[in-house]
């Protein structure tokens, strides 16, 4: 009995790290949750002032995820992801939400990935908004463009240097793909990309990106632009969009964030034309790389949409990454 043990044993051994090898897999997520107070200048109905306030314990796109990659062959290697957002606050005990979830190749020819996928704009925005998921995120100002399709392709060409670009394709079938006339279409997303989103290879980075037939929007560009001078780290957003039958509209984003040992300083102000504006300052303090508290306070206010909710918005909270 404890020879066959022995052996059992020194074939899980022998198996177990060639299987690491061969396929490596990281489980990886966050968790960020916050103490939030919202206090709203207008109800979410008519529009009529009547300084509703209320609190909450919310998640801000917390998630659970894997990856990995297996190298074919010399030449080829295979990748995929699938990720899902935990919605901690979510009574229903069902509270998981599809996020990236997609499979692809990558070799000299760049890579080819199939799947539900961030579109190529979303992703060029880099890292210049820096309250994402948050109370101020742009898109809580009708800047449109932040999209993940649930039927992509998405191409990224071989990169050169700091220069990077790429294209998704959506296909007819994916969520929300209607034109004009409510029949089903398909749509494009395209970037091209220079520098670092984090500034460690390099302390600047630029995007150009366009969307067309995504969403329900006839076009969007959008420019991003971002660098580090003296330890502070600044962005700018620029974007101009065309709802199908409508008039184009123009937004932007100015940012700015500063490291202080452990703690992170940052305010951001975004527009946009005849929907919202509004300003957002915080501060993060980084226990360890992987865990930080923050606290932040958004002002956003509503132009002339009556069905979204105007005032004051405060959080504070954890994030642990995992």
């Amino acid at each position: 009995m404890s020879i066959k043990r022995t052996l059992i044993a020194a074939a899980l051994a022998a198996t177990v790290p060639a299987v690491a090898t061969a396929a490596p897999v990281s489980f990886y997520g966050k968790l960020n949750v916050e103490a939030a107070f919202n206090d709203y200048d207008t109800d979410s109905i008519d529009g009529e002032d009547l300084g509703l306030s209320e609190t909450e314990i919310r998640s801000n796109s917390s998630r659970v995820g894997v990856k990995g990659d297996l190298e074919l062959n010399s030449d080829v290697t295979a990748f995929y992801t699938v990720e899902y957002e935990v919605n901690i606050d979510e009574e229903d005990k069902d509270n998981f939400e599809a996020r990236n979830q997609f499979v692809g190749i990558k070799g000299n020819f760049g890579a080819i990935s199939l799947g539900r996928q961030d579109t190529m704009l979303k992703k060029s925005q880099g890292k210049v908004d820096v309250f994402s998921d948050y109370a101020g995120d742009l898109a809580k100002y009708g800047l449109q463009g932040e999209n993940r399709g649930t039927e992509t392709l998405t191409y990224m060409l071989p990169k050169m240097g700091l220069f990077s670009a790429g294209v998704t394709y959506l296909a007819e079938g994916s969520e929300g793909q209607l034109d004009e006339d409510g029949e089903r279409t398909d749509g494009f997303s395209i970037a091209a990309m220079y520098g670092d989103k984090s500034y460690k290879k390099a302390p600047f980075y630029a995007a150009i990106a366009y969307d067309t037939d995504i969403d329900e929007q006839d076009s969007v560009i959008r420019g991003s632009i971002g660098g580090k001078v003296a330890g502070i780290k600044l962005g700018a957003l620029y974007q101009q969009q065309e709802a199908y039958g409508a008039d184009s509209k123009d937004g932007f984003l100015v940012s700015a964030a500063y490291d202080i040992n452990a703690w992170t300083l940052k305010t951001q102000y975004v527009d946009m034309e005849d929907t919202a504006d509004g300003f957002s300052v915080g501060a993060d303090y980084r226990f360890a790389k992987t865990t930080k508290a923050f606290a932040y306070y958004t002002d956003r206010s509503y132009d002339n949409e009556l069905n979204s909710k105007s005032g004051g918005f405060a959080g504070i909270g954890l994030e642990h990454k995992f």
